[in-house]
């Protein structure tokens, strides 16, 4: 006879889900809405989105004195490394969101499902980050992917469609990479669980199968493929010029901070392995260069800021190489700071976006678009100047302090000719920042009008753009306090 068995409510510590859950009850409840309430409009919907991101947010501040604790039969693991994620992920989507309160009616923001789909994302990749347990990772990985692809396709251009198709075209060989990747890794340790995966190799030795690094193999392509690793970068470029610039944004922060948590708590297990680090290794090298090199001869701003993007996620992925806390709170600090950067420069963009093609047939943002702005509309010349020195990394502006932080802590543990090729690289990358500033400051302008240029102007995206302007000038008085409390969060969970 069976005995009966009953789990108590305190054992699953169902609190550990509640922010996510509040994501999920926001966009169920919008599209409640939606059918209840038939006079609506795109600012009841962006506002909805906002008020539960805050909810989501303030919850987790509140219960930020619980980390260290498990869940739902160890499936939920709350530790300092989520925490730090989850704010990098709520305030990135509470800030890209006004975005979408634009002068232009872009036709896809007047849907609420737009919004749901928002949160349920924003969801999927909180879920990713709140735990080790390969199976959860991918439910929060293919959700939050999902909704994704539809964002970019609701855009309802060719370029939105062909940028669509090409990320999930990449995104459904990268599910099947992660999951044959836990399959072969489940064969050979015995676990899914990340925590059973480190005990089984501690118990080991650190010895490795055959199975084992074909494995390792498996998830380095699918890890690479989600944040734009070279060689697994090809559709990067492509899917920010379709998609509108505030997904483009978005698309350049918050899904790379979820794949970069989910690398820091798998690779961090095998960095040990010569193969594994050597192989590591040579990616950070060639994700940092080669992105640089290409980024040179781009016409179209956002196709560049594409191929910079790919070239920060290098310099944010030899943290992981490191593999210490030093490194780690080097990461997490570094992308707070290209997050507001980030947000600034695809703002400016958003802002200035017609929905006619004036200057180029087929970018939207070429550098000619920008020439002469200076004499056009000054303040916008200043702002994305000021945006494009960030990036480059121009002291005393946000992204130089973040790069001398990973530099540090790269020279720290001995790796001299790393900190050397992010300093060459770094040098390069001035280059192509520089030349949107010719472009503004140096040549004359072909357009008379400076107006259009400031069309979608409205006061959530000048407040927005104002918050990354003082972030990014400010950040000198701040950055330090940044990195120690960072540092004490995620010191406290390795």
């Amino acid at each position: 006879m069976l005995e009966s068995f009953s789990i108590s409510f305190e054992s699953l510590n169902f609190f550990s889900i509640v922010p996510m859950l509040i994501a999920i009850i926001g966009a169920i409840i919008i599209l409640i809405a939606d059918m209840c309430i038939k006079k609506n409009n795109k600012q009841m919907y962006t506002m909805l989105t906002i008020l539960f991101l805050f909810l989501d947010f303030g919850y987790l501040i509140a219960f930020s004195h619980h980390w260290e604790s498990r869940a739902f039969f160890d499936l939920i693991l709350v530790d300092g490394i989520s925490l730090v994620s989850q704010f990098i992920i709520l305030i990135g989507a509470i800030l890209f969101v006004p975005l979408t309160l634009s002068y232009n009616r872009f036709h896809e923001f007047q849907y609420p499902e737009y919004y749901a789909l928002f949160l349920f994302m924003c969801a999927g990749f909180q879920f990713m980050v709140s735990s080790d347990h390969l199976m959860v990772i991918f439910l929060g990985l293919e959700t939050a992917s999902l909704v994704l692809y539809t964002l970019i396709a609701m855009h309802n251009r060719q370029t939105a469609f062909e940028a669509a198709i090409k990320y999930f075209t990449m995104g459904a060989l990268s599910a099947g990479c992660f999951a044959f990747g836990a399959m072969l890794l489940y064969a050979s340790t015995g676990h899914l669980e990340l925590y059973g995966v480190k005990s089984y190799m501690e118990a080991n030795d650190y010895q490795t199968s055959n199975i084992l690094l074909a494995s390792i193999v498996f998830f380095i392509a699918s890890i690479g493929f989600k944040s734009s690793i070279v060689p697994f970068h090809t559709w990067t470029p492509d899917v920010y010029e379709g998609s509108n610039s505030f997904l483009a944004g978005f698309m350049s922060i918050i899904p790379k901070i979820a794949a970069l948590v989910v690398a820091l708590r798998f690779f961090s297990i095998f960095m040990d392995i010569p193969f594994v680090h050597n192989v590591f290794y040579a990616l950070v090298v060639i994700t940092i260069t080669l992105p640089n090199l290409v980024a040179l001869i781009q016409k179209d701003v956002k196709r560049m800021l594409a191929y910079s993007s790919i070239s920060h996620a290098g310099f944010a992925f030899s943290a992981i190489l490191i593999n210490n806390p030093q490194s780690y709170s080097a990461l997490f600090a570094y992308w707070i700071l290209f997050l507001f950067t980030n947000l600034g420069i695809f703002s400016m963009l958003w802002i200035s976006r017609t929905k006619e093609q004036i200057w180029d047939s087929r970018y939207d943002h070429s550098y000619d678009k920008f020439s002469g702005l200076i004499k056009l509309c000054p303040m916008a010349a200043i702002i994305i100047g000021l945006f494009m020195l960030s990036l480059a990394g121009i002291p005393p502006f946000s992204i130089f302090w973040g790069k001398i932080y990973l530099m540090s802590a790269v020279i720290n543990q001995g790796y001299i000719y790393l900190a050397l090729i992010m300093a060459i690289n770094s040098a390069i990358a001035v280059y192509y920042y520089l030349k949107l500033i010719v472009y503004m400051f140096l040549k004359e302008p072909i357009l008379k009008d400076g107006r259009i240029y400031l069309q979608n102007a409205t006061l959530p995206l000048k407040i927005v753009v104002g918050i990354a302007t003082l972030y990014v000038s400010l950040s000198i008085f701040f950055v330090d306090g940044l990195l120690i409390s960072i540092y004490e969060i995620i010191n406290s969970s390795l």
